[in-house]
């Protein structure tokens, strides 16, 4: 079976590698999973990244020309939460430790690195459109920080 045409078996999985806060798994929500669509000009991936905080965080996605996807970041602390003028301590806590986490994984296809369009929603989600390449591949690998 070739690359291109596995991207369609249903029974197959794409490897996800996944290192640090996000390879524990030991309480809270699963961080890391991965959802791959495709179009025929384009890639969308979506990955699960539940309790990491837009605004005090930082999450640098790298996309490679061959397809290879790296998610680096860091979750913060969560023991102390701020609500209105309230603050509480955490005394029990199920979400994702805090941390430093890689989540690496490969795209079908090859793509063009300069069109792209990530998205952090607010639901945890990072959301990533990137157009498949229709020439020989760049040399350069752009970081983009969301």
């Amino acid at each position: 079976m070739d690359r291109q045409n596995a991207a369609y078996h249903p029974c197959l999985k794409p490897a996800v590698v996944v290192t640090g806060t996000a390879n524990e798994g030991t309480a809270g929500p699963a961080i890391g999973h991965v959802d791959i669509g495709m179009s025929d000009a384009a890639y969308l991936f979506r990955v699960a990244v539940p309790g990491l905080r837009r605004k005090q965080s930082t999450v640098k996605c790298i996309i490679e020309s061959g397809g290879k996807v790296h998610i680096e970041g860091v979750m913060t602390e969560t023991g102390l939460v701020l609500n209105s003028s309230t603050v509480y301590q955490m005394k029990v806590q199920q979400l994702c430790a805090a941390g430093s986490f890689t989540i690496s994984f490969n795209l079908p296809g090859t793509v063009d690195t300069r069109l792209f369009s990530p998205v952090f929603r607010a639901d945890g989600i990072l959301e990533v459109v990137v157009m498949k390449s229709k020439m020989s591949p760049p040399v350069k690998f752009p970081q983009v920080t969301v």
